[in-house]
């Protein structure tokens, strides 16, 4: 009986066979850069492995609901969860970490304009990294520009808060992630930005708190120097007196 040498079984393509998010990580190793639950990965993920990504989560997260001992094949309720809960994460609730940055478009400070600015209430959605609950709040931002600051659009503040939130995140590092961003984008003189939210695994889980809030800031450039400024943006934060 014919047997086939080694050779002859060794597939025409190495990588066949292995999974999107190995090659992936692979990938990540190789150039030394981070991948916790917060970082944006998209540099790495070529075309067409999103869609094969959303394959390998949906087999996983069937994988967790066959140990839950959830019937799905006979509950026409969780028939598809498995799919459903894949789309939500690669495609809507952790979006931020898989794709790139919102083209932002920029516009030289032709005025000079130096007043201050205060964009807000911004919408946060997000969720915790600890427990992939949601995170849902709000933000303002205030930017003192100069001469030479970058002016963006209005619904761009409203991207970029979409884009670094859309990530397993907590509170502290998000706003942090977003002021390196806008100062980035803008390099104004000064930089302020607040975040109230509430954190569903302190009111869904837990001690199951209703009514608690997490309020933090970032100040950078002249509001951290120049406490009058500072406290002008505070109070014409609405509601937040």
């Amino acid at each position: 009986m014919f047997r086939p040498l080694a050779a002859d079984m060794t597939p025409a393509n190495p990588d066949e066979g292995t999974p999107v998010s190995i090659k992936i990580r692979e990938r990540l190793v190789a150039a030394r850069k981070r991948f916790n639950a917060n970082d944006n990965i998209a540099d790495f993920i070529e075309p067409g492995e999103l869609e094969l990504l959303l394959d390998e989560v949906e087999s996983k997260m069937q994988g967790v609901l066959d140990s839950l001992v959830i019937h799905t094949d006979g509950d026409h309720n969780t028939k598809n969860t498995a799919r459903r809960v894949a789309k939500m994460y690669l495609n809507e609730v952790f979006k931020g970490r898989y794709v790139e940055a919102p083209a932002i478009t920029e516009f030289p400070n032709a005025e000079h304009l130096n007043e201050l600015m205060i964009v807000g209430p911004l919408t946060v959605r997000s969720a915790c990294s600890h427990h992939f609950c949601p995170v849902i709040g709000k933000i303002w931002i205030g930017i003192m520009p100069n001469e030479h600051t970058n002016v963006i659009g209005l619904s761009k503040y409203a991207r970029l808060v979409d884009w670094i939130m859309g990530r397993p995140q907590i509170q502290e590092e998000a706003v942090v992630q977003l002021a390196d961003l806008i100062m980035e984008k803008t390099q104004p003189d000064g930089l302020a930005i607040v975040m109230e939210a509430s954190h569903f695994c302190m009111s869904w889980r837990g001690v199951r708190e209703m009514d608690s809030k997490m309020i933090n800031s970032v100040m950078r450039g002249v509001f951290l120097k120049d406490s009058a400024l500072r406290r002008e943006f505070l109070s014409l934060i609405p509601g937040r007196n």
